[in-house]
């Protein structure tokens, strides 16, 4: 069996100071990297790691996982450069910022190495880059699909808490939740910032300001669980419309209580696991998909929680 690992941004300066740390296997064994925009502070990306890691070891190859420890997409295009140079067979990465990140994907790309797009970016982008296919959540769709569903349930009015105001991509969920209630975005989303308790204040200004706000739409775990604790202060939990992207522990708690609606499932590990499991047929077999694969928009409600509830944080 190959040696399989994960690799974190804290390690990858001893990783790189010293070369075989990233080879400790054969040399003829494939070997991934992933590269995400995501901060360690972001615990819905243990999911994409759990996927990564499920792959390597069913496909019997080494994955590298990297990311910039604070979110910094600068931070992210020197490690894109630094997987380049370390000649993986394959990069799998996101695409936050088309404008910042494109060059270093392109240069992967130029050198040879297969890439896929995970998670951020578009199709369009994809091709653009040169990468082989994107697997992810149309984030524009994924947010029309829920600002349509929301209309119909009476929604005139929301307030988007969007904690990664930097990932141009990531507000694409807030634009299409306005054009599918059919209103102006205008200043209903805010950023909200990483900090839990910074999050938790500006929600509950935001609603003291607007008490008319009909809903809120919160961009993942990290907005969502200060949201649910700043409507249990002030008295609107259940009350208020709320529906959020992607899942965890607490919001899935919260699905099951009654006071988020729906949560949608991008299934983030989906996005990383079959990236992996692509990748090593293409290299092994020439075999690719002739598509590129949507891994979401899928709402998940109160009704359909089963092994969401039972796997979140972990799978789902």
């Amino acid at each position: 069996m190959k040696k399989f690992k994960l690799l974190t941004t804290a390690a990858l300066t001893m990783a790189l100071a010293v070369p075989m740390a990233l080879t400790s296997m054969s040399a003829s064994a494939e070997r991934y990297v992933l590269v995400s925009h995501a901060p360690d502070s972001d615990s819905w990306w243990n999911t994409v790691k759990n996927g990564l890691a499920l792959a390597g070891k069913q496909m019997d190859v080494e994955v590298e996982y990297r990311n910039p420890p604070t979110g910094d997409l600068a931070d992210m295009a020197r490690i894109i450069q630094q997987a380049t140079a370390s000649k993986p067979d394959g990069i799998i990465t996101t695409l936050a910022d088309y404008n910042l990140l494109s060059g270093p994907i392109r240069n992967a790309v130029d050198q040879g190495i297969n890439v896929i797009i995970m998670n951020s970016g578009t199709p369009k982008q994809a091709r653009d880059v040169g990468a082989l296919m994107f697997v992810g959540q149309p984030e524009y769709d994924a947010g029309f699909a829920a600002g349509e569903r929301a209309k119909g349930d009476g929604v005139k009015s929301f307030l988007c808490v969007n904690h990664v105001i930097s990932n141009p991509v990531v507000a694409e969920r807030c634009r299409g939740f306005a054009e599918g209630l059919g209103v102006e975005l205008g200043d209903s989303m805010i950023d909200s910032g990483q900090d839990p308790a910074e999050i938790k204040n500006r929600v509950l200004a935001y609603l003291s300001a607007n008490p008319d706000t009909d809903a809120i739409i919160t961009l993942g775990p990290t907005s969502a669980d200060p949201t649910i604790l700043a409507l249990k202060q002030n008295g609107m939990a259940g009350q208020i419309y709320f529906g959020t992207f992607d899942l965890g522990a607490n919001i899935v708690k919260a699905i099951k209580s009654g006071i988020i609606k729906w949560g949608i499932d991008q299934q983030p590990f989906l996005q990383s696991y079959l990236p992996v499991v692509i990748l090593a047929n293409y290299d092994r077999y020439g075999v690719l998909p002739g598509n590129n694969i949507n891994s979401g928009p899928g709402f998940v409600t109160k009704d359909a929680l089963g092994l969401v509830e039972k796997y979140a944080g972990e799978f789902r």
